[in-house]
């Protein structure tokens, strides 16, 4: 059906309107399978309709075709309004190189291959205002020139695509068994969308691998992403859609995220040059919760996953959310470039006005085996002043930090700072090695282990303002010492 409707894959003739005409037929037809066979397939944007598959079959490549240079462009980012609490590449779909809205019953399958080539990884940050809590701290020191360079302005994006695949409010969506070299902002962005399935994929992309925006009863399984500049799965709850959407009911596991040189996952080199993100801190390619979280986050299971150099969990409330009911369990992680696990309600508030702090509470965390954790970065558990993380367990938590606290470091005293935007790095080194917990309650630990290499003057655990904290076989804790 392809090579009737005109598409070679020639890798020089655009083939998006012979792959467009077939999917709308399939879709007249009541539904079936588009396949793409061997050879390279240079697209701007390809629309997915309700009941179409599209599979990629063997050394089938979609390739992201080059506005600069391909004498065309990807369809035009959709009208929402001024869309102020959230960046461009969250606000927009219709500027993938594969998007579907409000369609049923579609799916991505095969071993083929997507290539970003002609996708931008930029876009422009959120409208909103209020600027603090809206680039990390360790931005701080980056000019104007700087911080524009990776944020272009919205009339520079027409024509422009910034994603691989952009869903909204799509239902019964299974993406599965392909590549994706290069996704732009986001490999793939789903946004209020409902029962997906995402299996045995491999990402290596620029910035965001896969984005779970306002999601409910979904499945990440079996998937490598490779992401150095930014995270590499998350879950959260932006006003994208205009409105609040929980993300709720779902499930990462035996997924492998890692912040190696770009396409070095690929290739298999698992390149090490790079040192840090855009946001100037260590390289990023972790699983979070966060950092958008308008709409409540609730019955998350993230397990069986290794973090391969990269930031290590994060668990982020700060946008007035309910965050409850997280369980993270069975993890692996080697070469933790900031903190191994980061649980944060905060007051950054990006929202109408109104919004209020939210909650974070319910998270259970066990079975995490941790190495070569960079050393001025502990677990930390910090909630604020009134408004407490709540009932945690940590339980069988083992440690290896690179270690090289001093003493000037151990005198610190982290600042509140609650509008900012969240990142272990925002408290500065903190003052204690293995676990710092503020503003906390209900808290149990049980079995933490944590040793360190090379010198350490710093205390191995600080707690402050803990209310019902519980704590079994923790070689490190001497509560006396502490002041808790």
């Amino acid at each position: 059906m392809i090579a009737d409707l005109g598409a070679f894959g020639d890798g020089r003739n655009l083939a998006h309107g012979a792959i467009n005409a077939a999917i709308a037929a399939m879709h007249q037809r009541g539904g079936g399978v588009v396949e793409l066979p061997a050879g390279r397939f240079l697209c701007f944007s390809i629309r997915l309709l309700s009941g179409v598959r599209l599979h990629l079959g063997p050394g089938a490549v979609i390739e992201a075709a080059d506005p600069a240079r391909h004498g065309g462009a990807y369809d035009l980012p959709e009208d929402n309004g001024p869309q102020l609490y959230q960046d461009f590449g969250h606000s927009h779909w219709r500027n993938s190189l594969i998007w579907a809205i409000g369609q049923s019953d579609i799916a991505i399958t095969g071993p083929g291959r997507i290539e970003g080539r002609g996708l931008t990884r930029n876009g422009p940050g959120s409208r909103w205002r209020a600027q603090a809590g809206e680039r990390p701290l360790s931005m701080a020191a980056m000019s104007e020139a700087e911080v524009g360079a990776l944020e272009q302005s919205h009339a520079a994006m027409r024509g422009l695509g910034n994603k691989a695949i952009g869903l909204r409010e799509c239902r019964n969506v299974e993406l599965s068994g392909f590549t994706i070299a290069g996704g732009g902002h986001f490999a793939i962005l789903a946004t209020g969308c409902e029962d997906m399935v995402i299996r045995h994929l491999s990402i290596d992309t620029e910035r965001d691998g896969i984005d779970l925006d306002g999601v409910s009863r979904c499945v990440v399984e079996d998937c490598r992403v490779n992401s150095p500049n930014d995270d590499a799965i998350v879950v959260k709850t932006s006003l994208a859609l205009g409105r609040l959407t929980p993300s709720e009911d779902i499930t990462i596991r035996r997924c492998t995220v890692s912040g190696y040189d770009l396409g070095s996952m690929l290739d298999g080199t698992h390149g090490r040059m790079q040192q840090f993100a855009p946001d100037r801190d260590r390289v990023t390619g972790r699983i979070k919760i966060g950092t958008e979280t308008n709409g409540d986050i609730r019955r998350v299971t993230i397990e069986d996953c290794l973090f391969e150099r990269s930031r290590g969990l994060a668990i982020e409330c700060v946008d007035g959310a309910v965050v409850e009911d997280i369980a993270a369990r069975r993890l692996t992680m080697r070469e933790v470039t900031t903190a191994p696990i980061f649980l944060r309600l905060g007051a950054r508030l990006r929202g109408p006005e109104g919004t209020r702090i939210g909650a974070l509470r319910r998270v259970e965390i066990s079975d995490i085996r941790a190495t070569a954790i960079a050393y001025e970065f502990p677990v930390i558990v910090a909630g604020l002043p009134g408004h407490r993380v709540q009932q945690v367990l940590l339980r069988d938590i083992d440690l290896g930090f690179d270690g090289g606290g001093t003493a000037q470091d151990a005198a610190r005293q982290p600042p509140l700072v609650p509008d900012a935007y969240p990142e272990p790095s925002m408290f500065g080194v903190l003052p204690a090695w293995a676990l710092w917990m503020r503003d906390v309650q209900h808290v149990s630990i049980e079995r933490f282990t944590a040793r360190h290499g090379g010198n350490e003057a710093r205390p191995p655990v600080i707690v402050q303002d803990a209310l019902g904290l519980d704590v079994r076989e923790m070689p490190l804790w001497r509560p006396v010492d502490l002041g808790v």
